[in-house]
């Protein structure tokens, strides 16, 4: 890791999260990117709380990974649009992080996530820091990765191609890792599957980038859940309803046979006749 000296900046100590800028001032690229966090957030919770029955963990939805310091601090970060670390707390010192610092807390991601609205090279791109110039002032995002920041796996997802690629950390390199037959990428460590799905999410009919667990089932949202669960509760509901009309018509059929017995043996009395001897 790149760390300017405290001195050379004018500083006395190395800043914490809570003094460093949390954001870098530009747009989200399209409607669909904050809505991809938190569904790929909202469906893994449920894991992640399984993973981490102590609830250290952290989740970033495009929030600033420091990695060195430079003037102006945000040239010193990347910002991935989702990210997990395990084994951190999910605030520091009862303060809800604004931004993850790798000399504060040395943990790296597990995994990376960038969410690509252009054509891909920003996200693709390996210039290293010792390639930068005064018209050049930022490594590529993938060199970072990659040699500093170092995220297990790194999924870049092509948003208009509807495709992701995932790539596993493998002796200090990154490795394209293939599909298995489902089309899903598996990430052992958390034990799931990282894909596309083609549905509605919200109010948008778009492919999406979504979680499977282990054995291909989809990780829903809890929205999802509780669509499932309301609708089991409406099947049960009415399989019950579907019962009690039977046990009445059971019983109104029951009662008429009484009735029909009734009638036949008063019949038989009017005529002489004790039905209790036949």
């Amino acid at each position: 890791m790149t760390i300017a000296k405290s001195s050379e900046l004018g500083i006395t100590s190395l800043p914490d999260h809570t003094q460093l800028p949390d954001s870098d001032g530009t747009f989200v690229k399209n409607f669909q990117e904050h809505p991809q966090s938190i569904l790929l957030t909202d469906s893994i919770q449920p894991t992640l709380d399984r993973l981490h029955p102590d609830g250290q963990y952290a989740i970033g939805q495009d929030c600033g990974i420091y990695w060195r310091m430079t003037e102006p601090p945000e040239k010193g970060a990347e910002c991935p649009d989702w990210f997990y670390v395990p084994e951190v707390p999910p605030t520091l010192e009862g303060q809800v992080r604004r931004s993850y610092v790798l000399w504060q807390e040395f943990i790296p991601p597990l995994i990376a996530i960038e969410f690509v609205s252009g054509d891909g090279s920003e996200e693709r791109d390996r210039t290293p820091l010792a390639q930068l110039s005064k018209t050049r002032q930022k490594p590529g995002k993938f060199w970072v990765y990659e040699r500093i920041i170092r995220p297990a796996f790194y999924a870049i997802y092509e948003v208009q191609k509807s495709s992701v690629e995932v790539y596993h950390l493998v002796e200090n390199h990154y490795e394209l890792i293939s599909p298995n037959e489902r089309e899903h990428y598996p990430i052992p460590q958390m034990g799931v599957e990282l894909g596309i799905w083609r549905g509605r999410y919200g109010n948008l009919e778009l492919p999406w980038l979504r979680w499977w667990d282990s054995e291909g089932n989809l990780l829903l949202t809890g929205d999802e859940r509780a669509i499932i669960e309301r609708q089991r509760a409406e099947r049960e509901q009415q399989r019950a309803e579907r019962e009690q009309r039977r046990a009445e018509q059971a019983e109104q059929e029951l009662q008429q046979e009484r009735q029909r017995a009734e009638r036949l043996a008063e019949l038989l009395r009017s005529r002489g006749i004790d039905p209790e001897e036949l």
